[in-house]
């Protein structure tokens, strides 16, 4: 009987605790599409970059669909459209280019989730000094979210 309450008394605390658990999961679990790694390579106004992105995808309902680099003024400097959701492969890496920037030129690299917008989560820096994660405001230079390209469709 003493064994038989302590095990009833076991099993719903660890139930308990998966519940626990999966509620703060829940609450952390926001949609969104975070820049994670960013590699260059290349050479000056000719640029390539493999951008990684966790998103929070679901499918063409809800997936990433570009990563773009930005100037610190807002103006769009390259975009790459992201034609499908990767919900089995997070986080996961795209490569695009050519950037027409100098060595020297700080920019922002950020995702874009077709459901809410920009992430805040974003990689800044320059070719010659490095990139570092950083936040930005969501709302900094919003306005491209309706500059082209923009993409025509999620194919799965």
């Amino acid at each position: 009987m003493k064994y038989t309450i302590m095990s009833l008394f076991l099993i719903i605390y660890q139930l308990s605790a998966c519940a626990q658990k999966d509620n703060a999961i829940a609450e952390t679990d926001m949609v969104s599409a975070e820049v994670t790694n960013v590699v260059i390579s290349g050479e000056e106004n000719k640029y390539t970059f493999s951008v990684a992105i966790k998103s929070s995808d679901q499918g063409c309902n809800q997936y990433a669909d570009w990563w773009e680099v930005v100037s610190e003024e807002g103006k769009l400097l390259y975009r790459r459209l992201l034609m499908h959701s990767h919900v089995n492969e997070q986080p996961f890496t795209r490569s695009g280019g050519p950037v027409e920037i100098t060595k020297d030129r700080v920019v922002y690299i950020r995702a874009h989730m077709n459901t809410i917008g920009y992430g805040n989560v974003i990689f800044k820096g320059s070719v010659s000094s490095g990139f570092h994660q950083e936040t930005l405001e969501t709302s900094f230079a919003s306005e491209l979210e309706t500059t082209a390209p923009l993409p025509d469709g999620c194919a799965f």
